[in-house]
Order: C-alpha cells, then structure tokens, then sequence
C-alpha cells in the first residue's frame, strides 16, 4: 500500500503546487563566515516563498486537494500558517478565517489581514488559538485547514526537501528548525536517510525533545522568543513516525544564541529572517552542534515575518 508521505506522493505534490508557490533559491558561502572553517554552508532561502515562509506549500497542496464548502477554509496559526492560509484562500478564491495567539507579532496580523481574510485574536499561545478554531469548525462546517498535523499540510512542506535535493545534492548534513513537526517532518520523509537531518528547538519549546525520550508525542512547555512559530505544546502524531525513523536527532538553543543567528544572518548576508527562520542556524553558532567530518551542511531558512529592520 503506497504511503501518503512516499516519493511518488511527494513528487505528485510537487507537480501539483508547482504553478502556485516559487521554487526559492540557495546560497553557498563559506562556512568561516559563521564559525565553520574549511566547510561549506548551503542555505536555502525559502522565506523568499509566498507569505514568506514554507507553510504556503502546505497550505495549497490543502487547497488543490480538499473539497472546500462556501465557509471557506479555518487555520490556527502563530502567524505563518495564518499568513499561507490566508495566501492561498485568496488566491484559490475561497473565503478564510485565521485564529492567532496575542503572542504572534503584529507583522503576521497585518500580514494575514492584508490577504483578505477574517483575523481573529485570542488566547495566549498556538493551542489556545486552535481549541477556539475546532469551535468555530463546529459552528460554521469550514474546512480545517491545520499547520502541520495533515498529511496534505506535510505533503506539500516535502517538497522543500525535494527542491533542496535538486539544487544541494551533496549535503552530508541539514539543520532544520522544529515547531509543530510539519517542516522536518516533511523533509525527514523526503531524505529518507540519505541525509542526516537534525532538529533545531528552542531550550523553552523543546516538543519534539521530549517526544523522541518518551516515544510518542508528549506535551512540553511552549515559550521563548521563537513562541510565535515554534511553540506548540506537541508535535504532529503523523509526523512523529517519520522522525523517529528517519531523523538524526535534534539539538535545543537558546533565546539569546537565535537572537544572535538573526544578526549574523542580517550582518553577514543582509538577509532578515524572523526567530523562527534563524532558529536553525544559532545550533551551528552556539557550538550546539558541531560538524565532525562532514563537509557541506545545509540550512533551512525557513520565515522571515518580522520587523526587525528599519531603512532609512
């Protein structure tokens, strides 16, 4: 029985968003740049993606695939979710509502709101914001659109594995950040193994940590800098399987070392990129993880929501 997150499923979902999302690029540099000498680190720049972040390849692979009646499509989100929700309503041409957290940055409200869909404020993290949208499902039959527990949602964040293998095939490893599991869990499922993929989490939203101890998902705290993109108080059960098989492990890093990735990434690449997007790189900076002997290490970017930088 072919499986929903296999290759041919993934490249099924490639062809189908294709039309719909960018292919983002990547950029080679040299690892002295970031505390890595005599390596190369290859970053992919998927906050260039629509909504400006990965979820937008979820959120139209949910478009393209499900039957979605006149109340329109429903996502909890921190933001980013909400952002490529919204996106992809407006573009798909059907109405959406988006329940967000009061912790998510006024640059996603804007964002969302910008898109044409219903913003809807309440609760102070991701879960809060997800129990008000099943009651709201409940009440309006809108179709549930969710940020990572979806195997449509995880289908399309697959693809960004798929892309990084067409233009990087030669990493011997790939960090990437951890919220909710749809991201690494997606990639995990592409790379199969073939890479070793490690998980970034925040010391303060250490969901998949913890799950991978206790052999299932478990809940955890859920706060920290990164709270508006990579704190939900467990990891996806679809995704769970995938990472026990085919992931290397993760690593946590603190507020203050993404805090310092965002500077680096600003100073040395001029690249803004939200906490959530940096999170990957501040484990290399931080001395979390180390290269041993590999050689070339990609690097997901994976948001840039934020105000972080005024020009003049």
């Amino acid at each position: 029985m072919a499986s929903p997150l296999d290759e041919e499923a993934i490249r099924a979902t490639y062809a189908r968003i294709a039309p719909h999302v960018r292919k983002t690029p990547v950029l080679e540099v040299d690892g002295a740049d970031f505390g890595l000498p005599g390596r190369r680190i290859v970053f992919k720049l998927e906050f260039l993606q629509h909504a400006g972040s990965f979820k937008t390849r979820g959120a139209f692979n949910q478009m393209l695939t499900r039957e979605i009646g006149p109340a329109g499509v429903v996502a909890a989100s921190g933001g980013n979710h909400g952002a490529a929700t919204a996106f992809a309503a407006m573009k798909t041409k059907h109405p959406a509502t988006i329940f967000i957290p009061t912790v998510a940055s006024p640059a996603k409200m804007e964002q969302i709101r910008s898109y044409g869909a219903r913003l809807e404020v309440g609760g102070d993290r991701y879960d809060d914001a997800l129990r008000a949208s099943e009651a709201f499902i409940t009440q309006s039959k809108a179709t549930a659109i969710h940020a990572y527990d979806q195997y449509e949602t995880l289908q399309g964040q697959a693809t960004v594995g798929l892309e990084f293998e067409s233009q990087a095939p030669n990493l011997d490893a790939l960090l990437v950040a951890v919220g909710g599991g749809g991201l690494i869990g997606g990639v995990a499922a592409w790379y199969r193994g073939r890479v070793p993929v490690i998980g970034v989490e925040p010391e303060e939203a250490p969901t998949l940590t913890r799950a991978l101890a206790a052999g299932e998902p478990v809940d955890s705290p859920a706060g920290g800098v990164a709270a508006d993109s990579l704190a939900p108080k467990r990891v996806g059960s679809l995704m769970f399987p995938v990472a026990q098989k085919y992931m290397k492990g993760t690593v946590l890093v603190t507020d203050d070392a993404i805090r310092e990735a965002q500077q680096a990434i600003w100073k040395t690449l001029r690249i803004v990129a939200e906490p959530g997007g940096a999170a990957a790189l501040a484990a290399i900076l931080s001395g979390v993880w180390r290269p041993s002997s590999e050689k070339t290490i990609g690097v997901l970017l994976c948001g840039a929501n934020t105000t972080a930088v005024k020009f003049g």
